[in-house]
């Protein structure tokens, strides 16, 4: 019998087909260039436009077409290109992103199928579209925090590395000149200043060494482990962390089960996306509890990384029956909380910061004219 296929403003779900080319098309998977360009601009905003086309009446393919005209991304062109023929050969919407599993994850996939399955697929893009934009919004938040601290301190080591290089020696050597013992922060410098400028051919290459070996540590497990425990136990980033990542479990799960995933599955999805995997642990022990009969919030409560707050509030979900809006109150409370938290952050940075400067940047400037201070000593004797 012949594959049978629904439009898609009534879930562009395949109703029937081989498993043959279900198994032929999940196992090939396409690489494409620009991955991170692509999920953070184009994908957001090719699943609203998505949505409001299917939800217009569009056939699934004629809006593939139209918006591979319109993508400004040559790359994101590409894979709309390929989706769209994938879909043209008989594969349903759903089977055609797996393709491209950098570009659309497990949870874009799972939500898109959800979507195919129940009937609301138009809607289901819609979630997928807010889902991506609150991710991306919360994600240019914290970077834009984080921006001016990292910049301001990079420049300062710098400059102050600079100072060291090519300044202190010939303060140094004009004081050399005199014949006077410096003072001890001045020759503190300048033996620095002469450590690093003989041994710059070991030290470079023993940072770019230690660079290299910090970050294949950071990929093995026990280096994850230990990584994702400090950025949750960290002073004040910690906090910040802890609710960047709630925000995205909840607003997440909410998602999917108004989409129609069952919670067990919803569950395993959102561990994997959850990024830390002290969190993503948590989530899999409450999946077990879920599993075995209990509710969602006794799974996760006593769970240090997940606030009682949102335990509490998931608990009244759970009692009234409206879990997914309960879950997006969540979100919506913890990311006003990273919101508020991050100006509070930023203006403290700045008086810090200039505390900083002032410590690094004015020592090495105090130390370099310190003998200056006492010049009339040193020119006497």
């Amino acid at each position: 019998m012949s594959p049978v296929v629904r439009s898609a403003s009534s879930g562009a779900v395949q109703a029937s087909r081989p498993t043959t080319a279900r198994k032929s098309i999940g196992s090939v998977s396409k690489k494409v260039r620009g991955v991170t360009k692509i999920v953070r601009t184009d994908l957001p905003a090719f699943s609203r436009q998505m949505a409001a086309m299917l939800a217009a009446g569009m056939p699934i393919v004629a809006a593939l077409e139209t918006l591979e005209e319109q993508a400004t991304n040559p790359n994101f062109k590409i894979v709309l290109r390929e989706v769209k023929k994938s879909i043209e050969g008989g594969a349903s919407f759903s089977e055609s992103l797996l393709q491209f599993p950098d570009v659309f994850d497990v949870l874009y996939v799972s939500m898109v199928r959800a979507g195919e399955q129940s009937g609301q697929f138009a809607e289901t893009m819609k979630r997928i579209g807010e889902l991506l934009e609150a991710n991306a919004r919360l994600r240019r938040k914290v970077k834009s925090a984080m921006t001016y601290p990292v910049v301001v301190m990079s420049m300062a080591l710098v400059i102050a590395a600079g100072m060291i290089i090519f300044i202190v020696p010939v303060f140094g050597k004009m004081y050399e000149d005199f014949g006077s013992k410096l003072p001890g922060p001045t020759q503190f410098l300048v033996n620095v200043s002469n450590a690093i400028k003989k041994y710059a051919i070991f030290i470079v290459p023993a940072i770019a060494l230690a660079v290299w070996l910090f970050k294949k540590w950071k990929k093995t497990t026990s280096g994850q482990w230990a990584m994702d425990r400090f950025a949750l136990k960290a002073p004040i980033v910690g906090i910040l962390t802890q609710k960047v990542s709630v925000a995205r479990f909840a607003r997440t799960l909410a998602q999917l089960v108004q989409s129609g995933v069952p919670i067990l599955n919803a569950l395993e999805i959102v561990a994997k996306a959850a990024a830390n995997l002290v969190i993503e642990k948590a989530i899999m022990e409450a999946r077990v509890s879920v599993e075995h009969g209990e509710t969602l919030s006794a799974g996760l409560s006593g769970k240090d990384c997940i606030p009682t707050l949102v335990v509490r509030m998931m608990s009244a979900g759970e009692k009234t029956g409206k879990v997914d809006e309960m879950l997006d109150s969540v979100a919506d409370t913890f990311d006003d909380e990273v919101e508020a938290m991050l100006a509070s952050l930023t203006s403290m940075m700045e008086p810090l910061l200039m505390v900083f400067l002032g410590v690094v940047i004015g020592g090495i400037v105090i130390c370099m004219f310190l003998p200056i201070f006492k010049m009339s000593e040193v020119v006497s004797k």
